[in-house]
């Protein structure tokens, strides 16, 4: 096992971040707000929350109140509204997808707009302003995806990596574009504890799919050391993915019930369309090459040039025997228990308000 990717320590950030120009696509959800809060202890010129939702955005204005923050109206789905917004911009996290499993099964195509094709648009316009470093964030549902929202997610990896191809570093227009892949991050927006607090707040029963359904746990601030890693000291085309904890749905509802006195209890419902038992952050073929440290995983793509023989005639010969290695999934990683969850759910900012009230 290598040596661990160490968090960037705020010399090395201050160094990479200062005076620069960032742009957050999707920049109003949970991780841009992280993000930005972070972002703004490193002195960069600019940071630009670019996304479509105006009310989203004048809440945040007003939250923040920083003129180091600019705020865009526009949509990664459109290539001229997206070239404009990037202009002068050194670094760019690209955080826009639709990422509701529902809404992709119901409307495929435009997760096909906006996940993929939103994606090239970012990247093609990177690569014509000359941006430095992007960074596209994924999900545990894009390996071995088995519904829409995975599929689309999948496929914006391949455009990113496709793109560290056509456009590398030493390239006339080439910056480094890399990923990062994550599973549920702890109270997100749309994700399942804020969903129970409503609940509770109400006073009807927690409701899961499935008892012995697994599901990552990662912290929001785990996540944000992951792509701050990869924005200072990412490979073009690499995936980087940190390992996290699990528990079972049921486990966690027990945890919520328990941590809250929650006396309603919950109830299972069954599971909806499109939902894994386990979900899979990195894949035994991706094991195959990847390099292992002690909290994340370094995905290198499958080949670094646009060699057609390297996938038609020759192979990977160097690679491991795949039969021996095993998925990285919420199964096979570290299992906490009801007392674990709760452990866990108390470093969140959110619970600990929430228990305060």
């Amino acid at each position: 096992m290598k040596n661990d990717l160490k968090t960037p320590i705020r010399k090395d950030l201050e160094v990479a971040l200062a005076g620069k120009t960032i742009l957050i696509t999707g920049g109003t959800g949970s991780f841009g707000h992280t993000v930005a809060v972070e972002l703004l202890h490193y002195d960069p010129q600019k940071i630009i929350i670019y996304s479509r939702d105006e009310k989203k955005q004048d809440d945040m204005r007003n939250e923040f109140n920083n003129p180091k923050l600019t705020f865009i109206i526009g949509d990664v789905r459109d290539e001229q509204s997206v070239m404009r917004a990037i202009e002068g911009v050194d670094y760019i996290f690209h955080a826009a997808a639709l990422k509701q499993v529902p809404s992709c099964e119901f409307f495929p195509m435009e997760a096909v707009k906006t996940n993929i094709i939103g994606t090239h648009n970012v990247l093609s316009a990177a690569a014509f302003h000359k941006v430095k470093r992007v960074v596209v964030l994924s999900t545990d549902k894009a390996v071995y995806p088995i519904n829409a929202m995975g599929m689309a997610k999948a496929l914006m990896e391949k455009t990113m990596i496709a793109a560290a191809k056509n456009y590398p570093p030493t390239g006339k227009s080439g910056g480094v574009y890399c990923g990062v892949r994550y599973g549920n991050v702890l109270y997100s927006r749309g994700s399942v504890i804020p969903f129970y607090i409503d609940l509770m707040k109400k006073k009807q029963k927690l409701t899961l799919t499935y008892g012995s359904m697994t599901r990552f746990l990662l912290p929001l601030r785990d996540a944000v050391g992951l792509v701050m890693y990869a924005l200072t000291h990412g490979e073009s085309g690499h995936i980087y993915v940190r390992k996290a904890p699990a528990c079972s749905v049921e486990t966690l509802a027990q945890a919520m019930c328990k941590l809250f006195g929650y006396k309603e209890g919950y109830e299972e419902i069954g599971m909806r369309a499109g939902e894994k038992i386990h979900e899979t952050l990195v894949s035994k073929e991706e094991m195959a090459r990847a390099h292992e440290l002690d909290n994340y995983f370094d995905i290198p793509p499958e080949s670094q040039g646009l060699d057609y023989n390297k996938y038609l005639l020759r192979g990977g010969k160097e690679q491991k025997d795949v039969d021996t290695i095993d998925a990285y999934t919420s199964a096979s990683t570290i299992q906490l228990d009801v007392a674990g969850v709760i452990a866990l759910l108390r470093t969140l900012p959110e619970i600990q308000q929430a228990l305060r009230v």
